[in-house]
Parts: C-alpha cells; structure tokens; sequence
C-alpha cells in the first residue's frame, strides 16, 4: 500500500512539475557587463498572454569623476501580443523601479546616497528555444525622479546621469525556462 502510495505521490509531483516547468524563466542582461553592473530577472507567466517580472541589479558604475555604487528593483507586467504562449513572443510591458546608491565624487572629494523611483515602458521579444535557453531582447524610454541625500561637498558635485531623468532602458538577455 506504501509503495502504491509514493508511486501516485511521485506521478502527481512530476505531472506539476512539468506543467511548472513551462511558466518560469531566469534571465541575465548581458549588456548590463559594460556599466559595471549584474543584473538578475525572474519571470513567471501567468496566463498564455500576461507575465510577472521581477529584475535586480547590483552595480559599481561610475560616470566621469562619480561612482556609484548600490543596487536597483525593476518589477514588470508584461502583456504579450503574440499567438504563442507566455512566456515567449512579442511583448509590451510596463514598469516601476526603485534605485538606492552610494555616490562619490573624487574630485570634490563629496559623497552622498542616492535614491530614485520611476518607470517607464519597453517593447521587447522574447524566444525560447529547444524548449529551455531563453533569450529576451527589450528597449523603452524611461522616467526616474531622484534624491540626493548629501553627506560631504554639495549636491552639485553630483552628476546622476542616467539614474535620474529620462533615459532608455535597453536589454539582451539569456536565460534558462524551468
């Protein structure tokens, strides 16, 4: 009777593990590299046309004689607009995000921490290929309102750049659906 048991135990689990394994993707942005930066994104569908994202990043940026240093939150609802099932196809997808930074600047010798908060909106395509490698291009404008918290120098040392205002977010990414 035990045996019989684990058996259908093990056939439910494999059949939800199946079914599980075709909602789930994990990514990292290969263009994030070239600012100094890691970025991370977890992806689940949750219907054949919608997903839920959940990006991080670390970073160590640096930008003229400002260096930043601190991590950021992205998440995101895509809609995809493709006939084939999320998560793969053409994809439109709005997003917020929350961004908190150290910030030296070497020639004025100042430092600070920084935070910021805005979103914006990206158009993107995404591909699963032999059922498991993903790889998800993106790029949309984006709107960040920013703070700087001054602890040495004055807020004009300061360059914030693309962190604070309005920008382009831009993404390849490569992943692994499970």
């Amino acid at each position: 009777m035990k045996l019989k048991m684990y058996a259908v135990l093990i056939c439910i689990a494999v059949t939800v593990s199946a079914g599980y394994a075709q909602q789930n993707v994990i990514k990292i942005n290969i263009l994030a590299p070239i600012v100094k930066t890691f970025n991370i994104q977890y992806e689940r569908a949750l219907t054949d046309q919608s997903s839920l994202q959940l990006g991080f990043f670390y970073t160590g940026y640096s930008s003229g004689d400002s260096k930043f240093s601190g991590f950021g939150i992205t998440p995101e609802y895509r809609f995809y607009l493709s006939e084939t099932a999320a998560p793969q196809g053409v994809y439109v997808a709005p997003f917020l995000r929350y961004q908190s930074f150290s910030i030296e600047d070497d020639a004025a010798d100042a430092k600070a921490d920084f935070s910021a908060f805005g979103g914006g909106l990206i158009l993107g395509k995404q591909w699963i290929f032999k059922e498991k490698v993903a790889l998800d291009i993106f790029l949309g404008p984006a709107y960040y309102s920013g703070n700087v918290d001054v602890k040495s120098g004055t807020e004009d040392d300061f360059e914030t750049g693309a962190f604070d205002g309005f920008s382009l977010r831009a993404g390849v990414c490569f992943g692994f659906r499970f």
